[in-house]
Order: structure tokens, then C-alpha cells, then sequence
């Protein structure tokens, strides 16, 4: 099943007066969501790098929201209940576990390390390191990404990579 996204007012008055102060590449994915297309539509279409973060955060701002599901066919499937937002980051439960927290930062650490190189990336990681509880860590989420991307490797496993530390940041 695909997911089709629609722009909401706000997106509209963006895309009419530049008032949001996007960057070019997201005000881009902004012009393209229509409320026809899923987001693999989009993939295909965008060659970005991190389409899915850069649509969570347009959902998150408010720009953009879910319109409804499609099937493999491409043929509009009708929705029973209201769908979940595809917000980057989870609900972080009252109690924070401070495992998930070490998970969450020695994950970026090591995947910076192992993609960029201690030199690579020095300051990001002491800021890691730094961070204080997960609040820190979804601060430097969107740093940590774009460093990773920057690489050929990182590339190819970005998105992989991305959901497996959304699971616990």
C-alpha cells in the first residue's frame, strides 16, 4: 500500500508566498505532493535522498497531510479509521528507558564513525556524547543524517539506517 499526501492550507500559502522559508529541495517536495501521488510515486520522481524524513517533517510543520492509502494497483483504497502521521520520531513513553537512550546515541556514534570517520565528523559526535536525554539526540537527528548521506556508502543505506534508529530515539 502506498501513501498518498495532500498539501494543507499552510502548504498552499507556501507555495503562493515563500513565507515558511524552506530550503529549495524541501519547497520542491512541497510542489510535487498533490494529493494524487504516494510517496513511491514521489521517490521516483524527486531523487532524494531522504524523501521520507523530508516528508515527515513538512507532516510535522504542518504543511502537508495524509490523504489516504492507495493499492498496489494505484487505485484509491478507502480508509476506515483516521490514519497515523508518519511523524519521524515516536511517542517517548513517560518513563524514559535509559537503555533505548545509550542504544540511540552509541547507534549514532557508531554509525558516524563507521560511514564518516572519527575526523569525519568529531564535532558531531562530541555533541552526541553531550546530548542531554533523547530531546538532545532528535535535536541532532537531522545533522546526523545529512552527514551520513554526504557519503556513497552512507547513500545506499540511509533509509535503512534511519528507521533503525527511529525505533529507539
Amino acid at each position: 500500500m502506498g501513501v498518498v499526501f495532500a498539501k494543507t492550507p499552510k502548504g498552499h500559502d507556501e507555495i503562493a508566498t515563500k513565507a515558511g522559508g524552506l530550503t529549495p529541495r524541501v519547497r520542491r517536495v512541497l510542489i510535487f505532493v498533490d494529493g494524487k501521488r504516494s510517496v513511491d510515486e514521489l521517490r521516483g520522481m524527486l531523487q532524494s535522498d531522504d524523501l521520507q524524513h523530508t516528508l515527515g517533517m513538512l507532516e510535522e510543520e504542518g504543511y502537508i497531510e495524509l490523504a489516504g492509502l492507495t493499492d498496489k494497483g494505484g487505485q484509491n483504497v478507502a480508509v476506515q479509521a483516521p490514519l497515523p502521521s508518519i511523524t519521524a520520531f515516536r511517542e517517548l513513553p513517560g518513563d524514559h528507558d535509559p537503555v533505548d537512550l545509550q542504544r540511540a546515541r552509541n547507534f549514532m556514534t557508531n554509525t558516524l564513525k563507521a560511514f564518516n570517520g572519527t575526523l569525519g565528523a568529531s564535532s558531531l559526535l562530541d555533541r552526541i556524547e553531550e546530548a542531554a536525554g533523547h530531546a538532545g539526540l532528535r535535536a541532532l537527528y537531522d545533522e546526523w543524517y545529512h552527514t551520513i548521506v554526504m557519503t556513497r556508502e552512507g547513500k545506499r543505506e540511509a533509509e535503512s539506517l534511519r528507521s533503525k534508529l527511529l525505533q529507539v530515539i
